[in-house]
């Protein structure tokens, strides 16, 4: 017992009442410090679960800011394909992960967040107990394999840390993670009859013949080495691996599912049995190891595109050790780290929830794609050195373009120019040769549509992220625009708008070629080429050839000139439009606003539209044909769960109602998000759904990247410190913040009232005050 407590217990034992009083001064003077330090734990503040059921497809289980491993548990096994044809079933494990499924197949090594298509899953685990199972079995009879029931009861989640009891092999299982390794803890219940499945014919989006091959090496007792190459998204994919056990393998073997004939001299051996090399299409592995005393299994597993080899050196420098507490710790203060970028006070512990965990899927993605000794397989599948830059891959621009990439450009500037350097290597390395479009895991997969690279590389040029060459940039941005087997650019560039009978959602493209070459003009400005920044910019007048005055909307139209006669503005399927119809996309010039409203016959007229589009019902026939647009995400016309219109609550701004711009967007932050399972409306498409009310809880937002502005919303913050990464930050102070309290009376930026309600980057870059005094009536 150490003096201290002595001296306690004799308080006690004397004078009860001395003992109450200091308990009291302990409690007045000390708990406000404690608590004030742990506020500073902003991994406290992240829940993982948010987005795992229905609609949000998030996953919740280990990974680092940024990081290459997403060491995640895969709770089902649904076919890509089924009876030949698309199977809807498979969206809902865009993650590999629904929060209403009963059961777990194993943890994987890498996944997306939040995405309306999918690939990966790679390198799943599965540790049970009893009789050895080889089949992953099913949901509805998980007796049949080797997948386990559990509880949410018994399941935990915090960032870089999973936890989860495996119910029908009464094992706990346990992951943590490294930019480039996983971790995996397994306490078992008994020492017997205990197996290790290394499954690696599972995947994410999967189909019969996804894996094109597979190749295993059990280099000893305690080491395995291998890869395997699969052909879904990207339909170019290597992912090599080395797994290293704590403890000795007693046994293990595989069982092969090709149908291959050929053999060929390896007849000779039983393969099947410690065999130590294994090769083939479909292959799942088992293993039993040495049980410890303690009964702990330690499994560490290194990812690399560039070779086993290259994938071992990554887990030795990353986890050279066995301490699974030491790198939860680590990536948990790595978290803090990026989290504390913006240190916000907010109305209720829910909303402070609900604000960190969007920063926490915010810096999921794009992820860290290269090695340890900055090697990575590129685009043209050779292995490349990044030299000066962290290499990234999983661009899913047509999302990322509108919000995360512009707050990278705010909070994350090293990360943002490096993002730049990756997509211009991407440029380098294209046979066709072009920016990404939506890329990854050194494939481009071409999903969506624009060419939104050029838009992400002017917002960083702009603001002053990307300190690379400019007429590079350039240069890789106008040959992208200017490439005419790519979707209808070829149609674009000959009459000035994409017909809708050669090439299908034309209206959606023609309106996003036009930003997009509205951002390159821009780019061109900054590197000074006055030619090229000439032919760009008549170009983003494109957009009024798609405006049919007659309709009053943005219209299909037809190579001969003539708009389509047969034309639904509700219809989300058919009409022109990707993901979306013509009261979202009629929206969509964010370069040209007051010219749009011109056309749309004035502030008036547009002021009473926008008002329309969030009143008016969308029935359920015209939602019915497009996946990504549910019940979940719609307010009115307004889809909210999808990217298109996101900025169209900032853009009564523009029509002289601000007072609207802030109601709405309070509204959505309402009720589009929330502390649960389902707290998100739609995909989070790879943090974009997040940025969106990052910015938004901050009060502005980049209604046009690729521009220095941001138009001016509501906060729903009481205050924000936000580390501008520039050695200096910016406070948000709302005065009289409260739940009635939605409207912005007054903004003042270091005590100079702004001006039409909007901000400059470069004003907010010197750091200072942002005041909002906010009101309960305009």
């Amino acid at each position: 017992m150490s003096k201290k407590t002595k001296i306690s217990c004799f308080l006690v034992r004397r004078n009860r009442n001395i003992l109450r009083f200091l308990q009291f001064v302990f409690l007045l003077l000390f708990i406000p410090q404690l608590k004030a330090q742990n506020s500073l734990n902003y991994v406290d503040f992240v829940n993982p679960f948010i987005g795992t059921q229905r609609m949000g497809h998030t996953f919740p289980g280990a990974t680092v800011p940024f990081g290459m491993v997403q060491l995640s548990p895969d709770t089902d096994t649904i076919s890509y394909e089924k009876a030949g044809n698309y199977n809807p079933e498979v969206y809902a494990y865009c993650a590999g992960y629904q929060y209403d499924d009963p059961t777990i197949v194993g943890f994987s090594h890498t996944h997306f967040s939040g995405t309306g298509h999918s690939d990966l899953g790679d390198i799943l685990l599965m540790p049970i107990s009893g009789k050895l199972k080889i089949n992953p079995g099913t949901a509805k009879n998980p007796e049949s394999g080797y997948r386990s029931r559990f509880d949410h009861d018994d399941e935990t989640a915090v960032p870089n840390y999973y936890q989860v009891k495996l119910k029908d092999y009464d094992i706990n299982a346990e992951l943590t993670a490294t930019t480039r390794a996983g971790f995996h803890r397994y306490t078992f219940s008994d020492t017997s009859s205990n197996y290790l499945i290394l499954d690696l014919m599972h995947g994410i989006y999967n189909y019969d013949d996804k894996n094109v091959w597979t190749f295993i090496r059990v280099e000893n007792d305690t080491l395995i080495t291998g890869y395997r190459q699969t052909s879904g998204w990207a339909r170019t994919r290597t992912v090599y691996f080395a797994l290293v056990l704590n403890t000795p393998l007693l046994n293990y073997g595989h069982e092969k599912y090709d149908s291959s004939v050929y053999n060929g001299f390896y007849r000779k051996f039983d393969e099947s049995q410690n065999f130590p090399e294994i090769a083939g299409r479909k292959i799942r592995m088992w293993l039993e190891p040495k049980l410890p005393k303690n009964k702990e299994l330690l499994i560490k597993i290194g990812l690399s595109s560039v070779s086993a080899k290259a994938a071992l050196n990554n887990l030795e420098t990353e986890i050279p050790h066995w301490d699974f507490d030491r790198i939860v710790l680590e990536g948990q203060q790595s978290w803090n780290q990026e989290l504390s970028k913006i240190k916000a006070e907010t109305l209720t512990d829910d909303d402070q929830v609900v604000f960190y965990t969007a920063l926490y899927h915010s810096f999921l993605s794009p992820i860290t794609y290269m090695d340890a000794d900055g090697r990575y397989r590129g685009l043209d599948q050779e292995i490349h050195q990044a030299e000066g830059f962290t290499n990234y891959t999983i661009f899913s621009l047509w999302d990322t373009y509108r919000a995360l990439h512009p707050l990278f450009n705010l909070i994350q500037p090293d990360r943002s120019h490096d993002m730049a350097e990756s997509m211009l290597a991407h440029f380098d390395q294209s046979v066709h040769p072009m920016l990404p479009v939506w890329s990854h895991y050194a494939n481009e997969n071409w999903c969506m549509i624009g060419y939104h690279s050029v838009s992400v590389l002017a917002d960083a040029i702009v603001k002053g992220t990307y300190r690379g060459d400019l007429k590079r940039a350039l240069n890789a941005a106008a040959t992208t625009a200017q490439y005419p087997l790519y979707d209808g650019l070829n149609y674009y560039m000959q009459l000035g708008y994409v017909p809708e009978d050669k090439s299908s959602n034309a209206v959606s493209k023609t309106l996003e070629y036009a930003y997009d070459d509205w951002c390159i003009a821009q780019i061109a400005e900054q590197a000074n080429d006055s030619e090229t920044k000439s032919a760009f910019e008549r170009r983003s007048f494109n957009f009024r050839n798609q405006f049919n005055a007659a309709s009053g909307y943005m219209h299909p139209r037809l190579a001969n000139g003539t708009f389509r006669s047969q034309f639904d503005p509700f219809d989300t399927h058919g009409q022109g439009f990707i993901e979306g119809n013509a009261w979202n996309y009629g929206f969509y010039v964010p370069h040209q606003i007051p010219e749009m409203i011109e056309l749309m016959g004035g502030k008036t007229a547009v002021d009473a539209k926008l008002d329309s589009l969030f009143t008016l019902e969308l029935s359920d026939e015209h939602i019915a044909k497009n996946e990504d647009i549910t019940r979940d995400g719609i307010i009115g016309l307004y889809v909210h769960g999808n990217e298109p219109g996101h900025h169209i609550p900032y853009l009564f701004n523009y029509t002289d109602s601000p007072e609207k711009t802030q109601e709405r967007v309070r509204m959505i932050q309402k009720t589009m998000y929330a502390n649960a399972p389902d707290g998100l409306c739609g995909n989070d498409d790879c943090g974009q759904m997040s940025a969106w009310y990052i910015f938004s809880a901050l009060g502005f937002y980049p209604v046009c990247p690729g521009s220095d502005e941001y138009v001016i919303g509501s906060p729903s913050v009481k205050s924000a410190l936000v580390d501008l990464g520039n050695g200096k930050s910016l406070q948000i102070l709302a005065k009289n913040q409260s739940e009635k309290n939605i409207y912005v009376k007054k903004v003042q930026l270091n005590g100079k009232p702004v001006a039409d309600f909007k901000l400059s980057h470069q004003a907010l870059l010197q750091g200072g005050l942002l005041e909002f005094e906010m009101t309960e009536r305009f």
